[in-house]
């Protein structure tokens, strides 16, 4: 976290064709990318460091345009175009998603809880246009597990391998929130894509939100034909890292419903060796199951298809 100069970094944080390079490194055919610290996961920053609505939007903006045009432009095969969000007003906000649809992006970065950056809740109805846009135009709702700005931890003294640990039950608390806003049940078709959470709480939650689901007269707040652990398996993607105890229960959370990442370029990325990370976590399952696991559920996600020729050699890029 130390303040570094670009001289510092992997070249492959900000330029595109060592980006490109490196994923051939590591056997990846097409990647999301987020925006991560500058603009912050859902563009916050670009919006709540000035009170000049103009030079925000302005902001927002260029930024989507240089990712769209430059960033997924440069190698519109490998990368998948996800844009930030304007959060300011959520009118507005709809009617960039749609027009960002209309142009290419496949996906928005959203905060898994706005409510921490100072923005109205998941329950207050004031997301609802950003939700139904999204639904309509097939934007996939990418929500990156500390794009709040927190992240779940004890107390004030416990040492920083607390949080780190406790990294992924951010998602299970994301995970409840969105499903019980019940935008899920108002809007069938959006999907959200749970980043950096890993997989492994899933089949807990469901058995969970089974049991709960006995006691449903105490609460009284879910509506639906659906329960809400078919809603979960769904409506709700889920991104595995290092998850190996977990792909034993993929057909308990939905095997079409994983998706893989490497999350490159931070410090615990699998890069340069996912290939043996998945190897080792996955290589003994079914071909079909191998199959959607690293890519093929992605592929069909964010409608970014697979050349043919590419998914017959697995050494091609």
């Amino acid at each position: 976290m130390e303040p570094a100069r670009f001289d510092e970094m992997r070249s492959g944080a900000y330029d595109i064709r060592a980006r490109v390079a490196d994923m051939d490194l590591n056997g990846i055919h097409a990647s999301l990318n987020f925006p991560s610290f500058l603009p912050g996961f859902a563009g916050q920053r670009l919006q709540l460091v000035t009170k000049d609505q103009e030079l925000a939007m302005a902001s927002v903006r260029a930024w989507n345009d240089w990712h769209l045009e430059e960033w997924a432009g440069t190698f519109p095969d490998r990368i998948i175009p996800c844009q930030i969000p304007w959060l300011l007003d959520a009118e507005v906000g709809a009617e960039m998603v749609e027009t960002n649809a209309a142009r290419g992006f496949k996906a928005v970065s959203f905060s898994e809880d706005p409510s921490k950056l100072g923005f109205p809740t998941l329950h207050s109805g004031y997301w609802e246009p950003i939700l139904a846009a999204c639904a309509e135009t097939g934007t996939v709702i990418n929500l990156h597990i500390g794009s709040s700005g927190s992240s779940p931890t004890t107390t004030a003294d416990a040492p920083s391998d607390v949080a780190g640990v406790l990294f992924f039950a951010y998602a299970i608390y994301a995970a409840v929130d969105w499903l019980f806003s019940l935008a899920p049940v108002r809007h069938p078709d959006l999907q959200i894509c749970l980043s950096e959470g890993g997989i492994g709480w899933v089949p807990a939650l469901l058995d969970r939100l089974d049991h709960m689901g006995r006691y449903s007269e105490m609460y009284g707040t879910w509506t639906g034909d659906l329960t809400p652990a078919e809603v979960l398996q769904r409506n709700f993607y889920f991104c595995a890292v290092e998850d190996p105890s977990a792909f034993s229960l993929r057909h308990r959370i939905g095997i079409e419903h994983i998706l893989l990442e490497s999350d490159y370029p931070h410090c615990d990325s699998t890069w340069p060796n996912t290939q043996a990370v998945i190897e080792h976590e996955i290589g003994t399952l079914p071909a079909a199951d191998i199959r959607k696991l690293t890519w093929e559920n992605a592929s069909t996600l964010y409608r970014h298809p697979v050349p043919e020729d590419v998914q017959e050699d697995p050494d091609a890029f």
